[in-house]
């Protein structure tokens, strides 16, 4: 019977350590954890003790790519404009898209989107999901802009928080992400879109799988409808 306790309260203990990693920031470190014989759950970045056990581990070999590796990519805009659900006529032009010639902010858009070697279509689904092109639009998490762009992610490529206020570079940076993870995910959409949203270590966590939020799973399908309708033909 004491056995049969202590087995239950270990089960317990890990189920609750799982809740708590997923629920948690990704650490820039794997992750150890530990059981006490009271079921006691301690975690460590650096064990120190042999009963320690790999937890969790950090997917260092996943994390968005230097730019610089990206240009270096045998013909990276081609995995992108033809990744799965953005296949256009290979003929067409995506960037003299009819479908898009009255679409706000479509000089901006196509700017970046050459830039970066992204179909114009996806870019304006994201911008309709995002903030259906309000320039002023914050969300509670603190995203700002056209592209609701977080302003870790606007720092990360050199645009501070007040510049992402401004549509064009708000798409610069926003465009610039999508790029890249685009090109994390292999030239996944849905995955790259789950990034997007959810952040690209969510997805990673999850086994490289749209990770199970109900904002998140609305909206990549969400933003795939907004882009098949607006795409080349």
């Amino acid at each position: 019977m004491t056995r049969g306790r202590s087995l239950s309260s270990h089960a317990r203990a890990w189920v609750a350590a799982a809740a708590l990693a997923c629920a948690a920031p990704l650490a820039h470190a794997n992750v150890y954890a530990l059981v006490e014989e009271d079921g006691t759950v301690r975690f460590s970045n650096t064990p120190d003790d042999p009963r320690y056990k790999l937890f969790l581990r950090e997917p260092t070999e996943h994390k968005l790519k230097d730019p610089a590796q990206v240009r270096a990519v045998r013909n990276p805009g081609d995995l992108r404009l033809r990744a799965a659900w953005g296949r256009a006529d290979p003929k067409a032009d995506v960037f003299a898209n009819p479908l898009l010639a009255d679409k706000p902010y479509q000089g901006e858009v196509v700017q970046a989107a050459k830039q970066h070697q992204v179909d114009p279509a996806l870019v304006h689904a994201v911008i309709a999901v995002e903030s259906n092109y309000n320039p002023r639009a914050l969300s509670h998490k603190g995203a700002v802009g056209l592209m609701q762009v977080m302003p870790d992610t606007g720092r990360r490529y050199g645009v501070r928080e007040k510049e992402l206020r401004h549509p064009e570079k708000n798409i610069r940076a926003g465009v610039r992400y999508l790029a890249d993870l685009i090109e994390l995910f292999d030239g996944d959409l849905k995955l790259a879109l789950a990034g997007y949203n959810a952040g690209e270590n969510a997805v990673l966590r999850h086994g490289r799988r749209i990770p199970p939020f109900a904002e998140t799973q609305a909206y990549v399908p969400r933003v795939l409808r907004f882009y098949d309708s607006l795409r080349v033909p």
